[in-house]
């Protein structure tokens, strides 16, 4: 829901600073592997109750999330690169979730319940993005994709924003990974009745 309007204030410093890592001869690969292990890692801080360094490195990992496709603007998109993009994103949705399961085992069926609602919004956002390459549609509301990204309720930026909330109030978990899993919910119908318009 945020995505839109964010990302016309983030994109100008990203791609400032993705030229210079173009300079320094990184490559936009790179920078979405080491955003998926830092990901991952944040995962593990999490699990083992570091919440603080669990949510710093969530927050590294988001951000070379957005400078890999600074990178690959300032050079060449690529249709690998955008599947592993997507392939890291998913890794750090599941991660942190996992890492509050294993944190404390009350969290545990409250983590299952946020992982399954990642899934149905991930299966919803790649079917849909399926069908509109397609019928050849396209959109740049988040900025220029490897492939057309629906807009719905529960998009990256107000998962940062959870998963902050939940590093920073622990305690609270169980609350915020239900709230939000039903804004996954409601953003799964989203593009369920947009796809029932777009694609008859």
């Amino acid at each position: 829901m945020l995505d839109s309007w964010i990302r016309p204030l983030i994109d100008p410093p990203l791609n400032a600073i993705g030229k210079g890592l173009v300079r320094a001869g990184v490559a936009a690969n790179q920078v979405t592997i080491a955003g998926a292990v830092i990901g991952i890692a944040a995962g593990f801080a999490i699990g083992y109750r570091y919440y603080l360094l669990g949510l710093a490195l969530a927050l590294l990992s988001r951000v070379l999330d957005g400078l890999d496709g600074a990178v690959a603007r300032a050079t060449k998109q690529s249709d690998f690169g955008g599947y592993l993009d997507i392939i890291s994103d998913f890794a750090f949705y599941v991660a942190v979730p996992a890492g509050f399961g294993f944190a404390a085992s009350a969290n545990l069926p409250f983590a299952m319940i946020l992982i399954a609602s990642f899934t149905l919004t991930g299966i919803s956002f790649l079917a849909y993005a399926v069908m509109a390459a397609k019928q050849g549609r396209e959109t740049e509301a988040h900025g220029k994709k490897s492939f057309f990204y629906n807009t719905g309720l529960a998009e990256g930026s107000e998962t940062i924003i959870a998963f902050v909330l939940m590093c920073v109030l622990p305690n609270h978990f169980a609350i915020i990974a239900v709230i939000y899993s039903g804004m996954c919910l409601i953003t799964v119908i989203q593009r369920t009745i947009a796809a029932k318009v777009d694609f008859p």
